[in-house]
């Protein structure tokens, strides 16, 4: 007879604990999905359920919250992020992993070290930097869709190649003595072996990369303008304006939370399994 030895609690705790975990997460969601086809003077009372539904909020805060520019803003940015870090990654931890030089300790060390340095503290510098930058060359850095695509990168790069030094250091080094043997060069041997092997970790970093962009309010809210804030910064002013003596507009907040969420979840269901595996997987099996 077989038994199942990773099973830690009996199937109806089990059940229960998963139902109980399932509540929790979902509530929240819940409350802001009804919140957002609910009269505002409701929601301001604490209603749950929606008293009277006006799926027409999602259609007046496009109109209110400008949002179409925000998100095509972030789209651009944290797209064009997760593209270029998971290449960048991947090359790198390439030559991390597959070469010995002097330094790459070093290196491997750096790239621990740069995920204990928060982020706030470097708020200023980057802000400094592009400033005198822009005094330099001649040109407007600050609020360029540009200037937030270089910070969001510099601060993915770290973890993503990181992730990707783990995951390439599970893959057989004979594939590589193999491709040697047959002629192939380095860069061949990366572009036909390394990359198709490693699509997992590439989903993972580029993920990371992107929802770093996306949810990033601190950066975009100072180094953009009116013109290419991100979807986050607009939400951000939207909800700052909502405060005040008059009854919030909660209906169009709600529907403008969960229409910036949704690229997201989107991204994670199309990615699902790849993100199982680059986050489970050293290597193939």
């Amino acid at each position: 007879m077989k038994t199942d030895v990773q099973r830690l609690l009996p199937r109806g705790l089990q059940a229960a604990v998963v139902a109980l975990l399932l509540v929790f997460a979902l509530t929240p969601v819940l409350y802001m999905l009804f919140a957002s086809v609910n009269d505002d003077l409701a929601v301001a009372r604490g209603e749950f359920w929606p008293s009277a539904f006006r799926p027409g909020n999602y259609l007046d805060l496009w109109n209110t919250v400008e949002l179409s520019d925000g998100l095509l803003n972030s789209v651009l940015v944290a797209g064009g992020v997760a593209v270029l870090c998971a290449l960048v990654s991947v090359t790198t931890a390439y030559v991390l992993v597959r070469f010995s030089f002097l330094g790459r300790g070093l290196v491997l060390r750096g790239l621990l070290a740069l995920q204990s340095i928060p982020g706030t503290l470097m708020l200023l510098p980057v802000f400094v930097l592009f400033a005198n930058l822009a005094r330099v060359l001649g040109i407007d850095v600050i609020g360029t869709r540009w200037a937030l695509f270089v910070t969001y990168l510099t601060f993915a790069l770290p973890f993503s190649t990181w992730v990707m030094v783990t995951y390439l250091r599970g893959l057989p080094h004979e594939l590589d003595e193999a491709a040697r043997l047959d002629g192939a060069s380095s860069w061949r041997i990366l572009r036909s072996i390394v990359i198709p092997l490693s699509w997992p970790g590439l989903v993972v970093s580029g993920i990371f990369a992107f929802l770093l962009g996306w949810n990033d309010v601190l950066f975009a809210s100072v180094i953009t303008d009116a013109d290419t804030r991100t979807a986050a910064v607009a939400l951000q002013v939207f909800g700052a304006t909502q405060e005040g003596g008059a009854i919030p507009l909660y209906g169009q907040l709600m529907a403008s939370a969960l229409v910036c969420a949704l690229p997201v979840v989107v991204l994670y269901l199309a990615f699902q399994r790849f993100l199982v595996g680059g986050l489970t997987a050293g290597g193939v099996k």
